[in-house]
């Protein structure tokens, strides 16, 4: 699986040369509300230069339905700034079969990709709401383990309360909103937007805006700096709260300022699921 993450992303055209980097100045975050400065004052970013991209591992459970049983899950994810993108892959079981699930949102377009076996599809799914659903889940990546990705003209902060605060990142013509909860140390505790869509319950097939959140389920420090170690996805439905998914990252399973492919190298040879 790691193979085919890392040659897929190596083919997505991605660029991989971020030029100078400018390090994360007081002065900018003195023009953000004060919840959101308490927040990157958390993250560490002032000093450091911006994070232009990630790769990380993660593993944990699945699951598409409230009845159905948990299944264990592997994952991989690039998410890069430059030409603002996000590469997901996880691998769970189909039955008695593997099915490989792709989340991708490149150039401004995004798509869900469910393939048992990676050959025959079960999901295939592009449309508006798939590139609305697919960018706020890549400001969700931002601000749990990189916020400097989005710290400039793309990216509003608003003041809430004490508590929270609101993010908006506008790519492609297309702006997503979310509002992020800390705690007095200005750690996330939650994420929740209503920017992402979800199968209709009573009309299979159809696409209907519902509440998504991310509970954080403590964090840990890489490279010097706090990063989410996990979490749960939620949608809050008319009928109740469905928890459909639970990953944690494990130590050394999270990189920086990773390249999509080394310069000159070839990508990874092609391996099954």
């Amino acid at each position: 699986m790691r193979a085919k993450f890392l040659r897929e992303v190596a083919e997505a055209g991605l660029a991989g040369d971020p030029g100078p980097r400018a390090r994360v100045t007081e002065a900018e975050l003195a023009a953000l509300p004060a919840t959101a400065q308490r927040y990157l004052r958390f993250m560490r970013v002032v000093g450091r230069p911006r994070v232009w991209s990630f790769r990380a591992r993660w593993t944990g459970v699945f699951r598409t339905r409230p009845d159905q049983p948990w299944k264990a899950c592997e994952a991989w994810q690039y998410d890069t700034r430059l030409g603002i993108a996000r590469i997901f892959h996880m691998r769970l079981r189909y039955g008695l079969m593997p099915l490989l699930v792709r989340d991708t949102y490149v150039r401004g377009e995004g798509r869900m990709l469910g393939r048992v076996l990676d050959t025959i599809s079960v999901v295939d799914e592009a449309s508006a709401k798939i590139d609305t659903g697919e960018l706020v889940t890549y400001l969700n990546d931002a601000i749990l383990f990189a916020p400097s990705m989005v710290l400039g003209p793309e990216a509003t902060w608003t003041a809430v309360d004490d508590g929270s605060f609101d993010v908006a990142l506008t790519d492609h013509g297309r702006t997503v909103t979310a509002r992020v909860f800390v705690d007095e140390r200005g750690a996330v505790t939650d994420f929740s937007t209503t920017d992402r869509y979800v199968s209709d319950p009573d009309h299979p097939g159809d696409m209907v805006r519902a509440r998504w959140s991310t509970p954080v389920a403590g964090w840990m420090i890489v490279d010097g700096r706090p990063v989410a170690r996990g979490g749960t996805a939620l949608w809050h439905l008319p009928g109740g709260d469905f928890a459909y998914a639970t990953f944690t990252l494990a130590d050394g399973d999270i990189e920086f300022d990773v390249a999509p492919a080394p310069p000159g190298a070839a990508a990874p040879e092609r391996v099954r699921a």
